[in-house]
């Protein structure tokens, strides 16, 4: 058998040099592809945005495509609520406050005894607290930032956070009808709001430099929302600086939106401006509200059914101008829905669909029999809960 041995010194120069033009031209056809991909994803993004996030959703998630899914396990409970933090997941129920990183494992716990678990996020952060108790918790997904402990004849009602880390803790208050305390992004308390005339439900920072507070009150014998605004750059003003009512409704969130105030009531969707300006108001019309979701990048996600009860109605999206982007009839049971980003989540009793603000389908996942809630991811991907764990679903 010949001996197969190269000699660097020796070696054929034309077959080296048909090595290399070869080699070059694999690179530059590689190249071509590469480009060419780089050009379709580069389309996609500009038209609406998806093309970026399934490239992040690509390098962020390339070994689950590989079959390796992660599941985040947790422990079964009937008052479960989860918030995302990135490709984190918060679980909170009665007994336990948990964060699960990444890989699913959990990072951080805190044992608890809520009788009304309450958990929201906003940004990079989480606030979990009992309604009605007096422990508050905010979180990041590397666990606890601040921990707050209220006096029992003073306990918790709502509290609240914005996009940018603004933090508000809406309290009953002896001798008062509410106090909020605000705090700051680096969580020092800069203002606190005590009301004397109406009781506050929940409070909201508006660009950093308001509060928006809801009131509750009565006229004509029926009750109202009325939303307070306070200027939080002037130190130790008592004084609203605006107000303006809801309409005929009773309102059960308030957040906001790129600069606006958006408050969601059984009647209507309203959105104004940090001068207490009602830019627009979105009535339902005769439909009930069955559910709703404020996550969207620049709209928010509403359930509208026909009846009280029922699956006939439609899902409605509605752009910070108060104008409605788009309407989708609904005739299946919806179990539950969450948008975040330029998504829109929604779970049915037999598939999962992603949708993107105009409501046109960008995902579809069959078979979601076991999951009974869904959250929403700001890259696309959407995380299927069940009763002891969470699946990522990557469209």
């Amino acid at each position: 058998m010949a001996d197969k041995q190269y000699d660097i010194w020796n070696d054929d120069d034309g077959e080296t040099e048909a090595k290399k033009s070869r080699g070059s031209r694999r690179i530059l056809f590689f190249g071509l592809v590469l480009a060419l991909v780089l050009a379709v994803v580069l389309v996609a993004a500009y038209r609406d945005g998806t093309g970026f996030d399934a490239l992040r959703r690509y390098f962020s998630y390339r070994n689950q495509t590989d079959g390796e899914q992660v599941v985040y396990p947790y422990e079964a409970s009937s008052q479960n609520h989860f918030a995302a933090l990135g490709e984190h997941l918060v679980v909170l129920s009665n007994t336990n406050l948990s964060i699960l990183g990444p890989s699913g494992t959990e990072v951080w716990s805190q044992a608890v005894n809520f009788a009304a678990p309450a958990l929201v996020q906003a940004g990079e952060r989480a606030v979990a607290y009992d309604v009605g108790g007096t422990e508050l918790y905010l979180l990041d997904g590397d666990g606890e930032l601040m921990h707050l402990s209220a006096d029992e004849a003073e306990p918790l009602i709502a509290a609240n956070l914005s996009e940018d880390g603004w933090l508000t803790v809406t309290s009953q208050k002896q001798t008062r009808k509410g106090w909020v305390r605000v705090y700051d992004p680096s969580l020092e308390l800069v203002s606190e709001f005590k009301s004397s005339e109406r009781f506050v439900t929940d409070a909201c920072v508006v660009d950093g430099k308001h509060l928006a507070a809801v009131t509750l009150g009565q006229e004509a014998g029926t009750f109202v929302s009325n939303i307070v605004l306070y200027n939080l750059e002037k130190a130790g003003e008592v004084e609203p600086a605006a107000d303006y009512d809801v309409e005929d409704g009773l309102v059960a969130a308030i957040a906001e939106q790129d600069g606006r105030i958006l408050t969601v009531s059984d009647t209507c969707l309203t959105i104004a401006d940090p001068n207490g300006e009602v830019q627009n108001t979105y009535s339902y019309a005769s439909a009930y509200l069955r559910g709703y979701d404020l996550g969207g990048d620049g709209f928010a996600a509403l359930l509208l059914n026909r009846y009280r009860s029922g699956s006939v109605g439609h899902l409605v999206t509605v752009g910070e101008d108060g104008e409605e982007i788009a309407s989708l009839e609904v005739t299946k049971e919806v179990l539950d829905l969450s948008a975040a980003g330029r998504y829109l989540a929604v779970l049915y009793t037999d598939s999962l669909v992603v949708y993107n603000e105009d409501l046109q389908a960008y995902a579809t996942y069959e078979g979601t029999d076991y999951a009974s809630g869904v959250l929403m991811r700001p890259d696309g991907s959407a995380l299927m809960l069940s009763m002891e764990s969470a699946s990522l679903f990557l469209p």
